[in-house]
Parts: structure tokens; C-alpha cells; sequence
């Protein structure tokens, strides 16, 4: 009779170890893709950038010995029905120089829209050295039906950018957010 509470109790406490486990393993895994994003901005890992305005220091330098091609590409997530384009396909600038750019956007539907542009910098690596001093892409584009706009980008490429590395790359996904927009309201 020892012997059969004996097994009980060891089969209880293996239950309830395997819950905690199960729960454990669950609690990592909600975990996972906040820590993924927030470890891709701080390492430049898959192209991703800063989602804030950087502040270039006071004394900012610019090393006119080097020249990097930007270039710029712009898409639409599915079902986006937005014109969404750079104005210009490639600048040319110094690291530490200071460039603005713009990319158009028209809704050419009948409703109101709400767009967040997501951007990406290729190659990866150099992410962490591509500052966006003011950009769309730090808020919501609502957009009335018919409307069109400019929308500004100003950057830095840093002067630490490795040697290597002559050309970048930053390329916009638009999102259509209109209904979570709606539903935060």
C-alpha cells in the first residue's frame, strides 16, 4: 500500500513540473519576438533601424574622402492600394553629411486610409550606422481620399560605416493599418 501512494505522489510531482515546463516554455515563447525585435534594432540585424529621430551631435564631422550611394526602394504590402514611390532613385553622399530625400504618396481610393511605412537597410550590417534624423516612418500617414503628398526623410550615414561598405540600400514597406487605426480609437 506504501509502494501504490508512493507512485501517486511521484506521478503528482511530475505533473505538475511538466505544467510549470509547459508554462515556462509558452511564457519564452510570447517572450521571443518582442526580445527578436528589440535585439534587431540595437544590432542592425535584418536591415532593421532605429524607430526614433537620431540628434547628431554638436560637432558632427563629415569625411569627404569617402562617397556612399544610398539608394532607395519603395513597395506595397498586399492589398495597399496606395502609389507609394521615391522621388529620386539614388543619392550620392559623404558619411556624416546630413541629406533629406522624399518619397510621394497618393490614396487614390474613395475612403479615408492610415499607412505605416516599415523600412529596412541592406546590407544588414550597415543598419546600425544609417540614422534617420526625421521620417515618416516614425508615425501613422492618414490620408484623405484623392489626397497625395510628399513625405520628408532626412538621414545621416555614419562616419563609422565600415570601408567596405560603398553602397546602402533602404527600402519602405507600406501597411495598410486603417482598421487598427480605427480600433484604437
Amino acid at each position: 500500500m506504501a509502494t501504490t501512494e508512493n507512485l501517486q505522489e511521484k506521478n503528482r510531482r511530475f505533473v505538475i513540473r511538466m505544467v510549470i515546463v509547459v508554462a515556462g516554455m509558452f511564457g519564452f515563447a510570447f517572450a521571443l519576438v518582442p526580445l527578436y525585435q528589440v535585439f534587431c534594432v540595437v544590432t542592425g540585424l535584418n536591415g532593421k533601424t532605429d524607430t526614433e529621430a537620431y540628434v547628431p551631435p554638436p560637432q558632427a564631422v563629415m569625411d569627404e574622402s569617402r562617397i556612399i550611394r544610398v539608394q532607395f526602394v519603395s513597395q506595397n504590402h498586399d492589398g495597399m492600394p496606395w502609389q507609394f514611390a521615391p522621388q529620386v532613385q539614388e543619392v550620392r553622399v559623404h558619411p556624416g553629411q546630413p541629406m533629406q530625400v522624399a518619397f510621394n504618396v497618393s490614396n487614390p481610393t474613395d475612403r479615408p486610409m492610415v499607412a505605416q511605412a516599415v523600412p529596412s537597410v541592406t546590407p544588414s550590417q550597415a543598419a546600425q550606422y544609417f540614422h534617420k534624423i526625421e521620417c515618416f516612418c516614425f508615425g501613422r500617414q492618414e490620408l484623405a481620399p484623392g489626397q497625395s503628398e510628399a513625405m520628408p526623410l532626412r538621414f545621416v550615414v555614419d562616419v563609422a560605416l565600415p570601408e567596405e561598405v560603398r553602397t546602402l540600400t533602404l527600402s519602405y514597406t507600406l501597411y495598410d493599418v486603417t482598421d487598427n487605426d480605427k480600433n484604437k480609437s
